[in-house]
């Protein structure tokens, strides 16, 4: 597990580039049969992929949790991008296809994943942060049936918004939010650009009281992300690839320009879970 510390927006104005890309992108996360983690000070949150293909993964807590077990004190969101897999918590079976999630309660001792087929082989992706309270584990699926251990998607979660006239025609699908899967801290969805839109979170925002890591993927090789952060009047860019990340702290714009269409997995922690709880930026404004 790789730890980053917190930095101050005062200090980011001195960065080149490769300081910049150094402390906030995360790359290299879904390399097959590991395990990869970034613990960040920012809000103490953990990004990480578990990417198994001949073998079983185990997820253990490691020195710099400084404790039993991963979840001992902690609550994870999974969404898996690739072939479909499986996650065992405490000995009960998840089936875990592409685009779906999961939710992991604080409590949750044991913790593995495979992949159903090697030559397709699953790509989860995670988030974790500090929990104070033990809630159900669900498997959240896009569409189906709800049953016991099963949550689907509600339609008001699966918003449309922007233009093509504007290049910023997208859904958001929202995963882990009050209402749908309790959880501490954690708030997690998913962004998906219309061909011909290239820009997301335009107009931007901020939201002081949390901070935000994005993953960004189905980008082709020659395609790429400009990642917009920084203050508004202190504006900052990371050239972002195919399934790479990165950790947007709470002062910071969060948003994104393409070569072309791509979707992104968003994950927030902090101070509370309110989807709608932004300072919104007007694009005169922006430096």
């Amino acid at each position: 597990m790789e730890v980053r510390t917190a930095v101050s927006p005062k200090d980011i104005k001195t960065y080149t580039t490769d300081r910049l890309r150094e402390e906030f992108l995360i790359q290299n996360l879904f390399t097959a049969d590991e395990i990869k983690m970034v613990y960040s000070h920012i809000d103490r949150i953990i990004t990480g992929a578990a990417t198994p293909v001949n073998k079983i993964l185990g997820l253990s807590s490691g020195k710099e949790l400084h404790c039993e077990y991963f979840l001992e004190r902690r609550e994870l969101g999974i969404i898996n991008i690739g072939g479909t897999g499986t996650v065992m918590i405490d000995g009960k079976k998840y089936t875990v296809r592409f685009m779906e999630g999961l939710y992991a309660g604080m409590g949750s001792r044991e913790i593995s994943f495979t992949s159903e087929d090697r030559n397709d082989p699953a790509k989860f992706y995670f988030n974790s942060a500090p929990a104070h309270k033990s809630y159900p584990t669900v498997l959240i699926k896009r569409e189906g049936k709800e049953e016991d251990g099963v949550v689907i998607i509600k339609e008001e979660n699966k918003v449309e918004l922007g233009s093509l006239e504007e290049s910023n025609h997208r859904v958001i699908c929202k995963y882990i939010l009050p209402g749908q899967v309790k959880s501490c801290q954690l708030v997690m969805g998913m962004t998906s650009l219309k061909p011909g839109s290239v820009w997301n979170t335009m107009p931007c925002h901020t939201h002081d009281r949390r901070m935000e890591v994005y993953l960004y993927f189905g980008i082709p090789e020659d395609a790429f992300v400009m990642h917009y952060m920084g203050e508004p009047t202190e504006t900052r860019h990371i050239v972002v690839r195919n399934e790479e990340a990165v950790i947007s702290p709470s002062w910071s714009i969060h948003s994104g320009s393409g070569s072309r269409a791509y979707t992104f997995i968003w994950g927030m922690v902090g101070e509370n879970q309110e989807f709608g709880d932004m300072d919104a930026v007007n694009n005169r404004d922006l430096r």
